[in-house]
């Protein structure tokens, strides 16, 4: 551990910052092939309704992630800057009250779920066309709902003790295992969506084995035992208040969905719904590199703040602001340059492909500012500050987003459903500059008061 802990303090910056980002990003681009091999196989099997009853549970689906990414996060912060500091026992005892959390809310969240799941997708809207491949998908993979918790806060709580290639395999064993199963239960076994259902949750649950395994018998500090299990409420706070804001842009991007797909019946049918579909997976494949950075930025960052080295901390900021930005910029030119292309890789039908080329131009606008409203939003989770973090998530969907929604259609029909994503990327990016300067203006202040640290900082990047 101090091997690593000396690295992250004083490595070359780039070559730190590509140690633990590539690892993330390469699980986490086939961890994300979960749903896009989902959405491929089912379109092509079953055509584009089904693809529309897969969309539809992308709310539900989203909940699940955010609980163990609210709890990963908190307590990957935490560890990390403990260690930084080099309170190993504190560490521990995070990752032990995490776990915990992350069972508690995860029953909390999928038996109400399973309760309600008829209500809940007449809710959404679904159409009667579609609803039986929402319920089906819905339904199994709710079973899996712990299994995809724990599988989150399991990988941050690998990559916040600084082994990012530990992290990046889990990720790959779960999703080549969904690629290899879907085929299985969809063709062989003539399953249908709760075929691709069946096989994500089974894959998500091997890979939370893989990571127990890792915890006991691979170079960890999280040995499971009962000792670090042991509640403490003042870890569980930090853990809450900083995961947070993640949660919460989570829960709030579940209504945005919800919003989404009710919009888009009042103004267009079921195709746009698996166009929306498609476009959002498309969508978040191309954002796991900018995540990967972010998650790898996010470690650094924790142990630097944690060791006062404030320095460090404005260059690796700089540093992950131009290969996130470089990364969204690539994007940008596959997604608004080849939609035809995009579109045909999950179905052959001519009248989806047909209308669907123009709502994926007008979504991905401003992808390229993606990257810098990311790294600008997780600087202030990852050196404890959940209140700005909090500010820009609430900002950017609640403020912003959702009213854009709501308004923007009224003029420009289902077209303003499509324009309110570009504006509000503009606006956020607007916002996260104002709030990130101010910031950096703090830190260069503490860079004053702590001269020792900032020379440091100023030699150790230089190497």
């Amino acid at each position: 551990m101090q091997q690593e802990r000396e690295l992250i303090l004083n490595g070359n910056i780039r070559k730190l910052l590509i140690k633990f980002s590539l690892p993330a990003t390469i699980g986490l681009i086939v961890s994300a092939l979960y749903n896009i091999i989902d959405t491929l196989y089912v379109g092509n099997a079953l055509g584009p309704l089904a693809i529309a009853g897969l969309a539809f549970v992308l709310p539900v689906q989203i909940l699940m992630f955010a609980v163990g990414f609210m709890v990963g996060t908190g307590a990957s912060s935490i560890i990390s800057r403990s260690l930084g500091k080099g309170d190993k026992e504190k560490a521990i005892i995070t990752a032990g009250n995490g776990m915990i959390l992350t069972c508690i809310i995860s029953i909390l969240f999928m038996v109400p779920c399973f309760i309600l799941i008829d209500k809940i997708l007449y809710f959404f809207k679904v159409s009667p066309e579609v609803f039986q491949y929402s319920r089906d998908y819905m339904f199994i993979i709710l079973t899996g709902f712990v299994f995809l918790s724990f599988s989150v806060v399991g990988n941050n709580l690998i990559r916040a003790e600084g082994k990012p290639k530990a992290a990046m395999y889990p990720l790959i064993f779960g999703a080549v295992l969904n690629i290899i199963l879907d085929p299985v239960f969809i063709f062989i076994f003539k399953m249908g969506v709760r075929g691709a259902a069946i096989a994500t949750v089974l894959s998500q649950f091997l890979s939370l084995i893989y990571i127990f395994i890792y915890f006991n018998y691979g170079k960890s500090i999280f040995k499971i035992n009962l000792l670090m299990f042991k509640v403490n409420f003042p870890v569980i706070r930090d853990i809450l208040k900083i995961g947070f804001p993640s949660f919460l842009m989570s829960i709030v991007d579940c209504v945005i969905f919800v919003l989404f797909g009710r919009t888009i019946m009042k103004y267009g049918s079921d195709l746009y719904i698996a166009i929306m579909g498609i476009s959002i997976r498309v969508m978040d494949i191309t954002l796991m590199p900018i995540i990967g950075i972010t998650q790898g930025f996010s470690t650094i960052i924790s142990f630097n703040y944690g060791a006062k080295n404030y320095g460090r901390v404005k260059k690796v900021l700089k540093e992950a602001i131009i290969w996130t930005t470089v990364v969204a910029g690539f994007a940008f030119i596959i997604i608004f340059g080849f939609p035809n292309f995009i579109l045909r890789i999950f179905s052959s039908d001519q009248e989806m492909i047909k209308i669907g080329i123009m709502p994926i131009r007008i979504l991905s606008i401003f992808f390229v500012t993606i990257g810098f409203q990311f790294i600008g939003g997780n600087l202030f989770q990852a050196i404890g500050k959940a209140l700005p973090a909090l500010f820009l998530n609430i900002t950017r969907q609640v403020i912003i987003l959702i009213p854009a929604i709501l308004i923007l259609p009224v003029f420009f029909g289902l077209n303003g459903i499509w324009y309110s994503l570009p504006l509000c990327d503009l606006l956020t990016t607007i916002l996260t500059a104002i709030l990130l300067l101010n910031e950096l203006k703090l830190i260069n202040r503490l860079l004053l008061k702590d001269a020792p640290n900032s020379s440091l900082a100023d030699s150790s990047s230089s190497s």
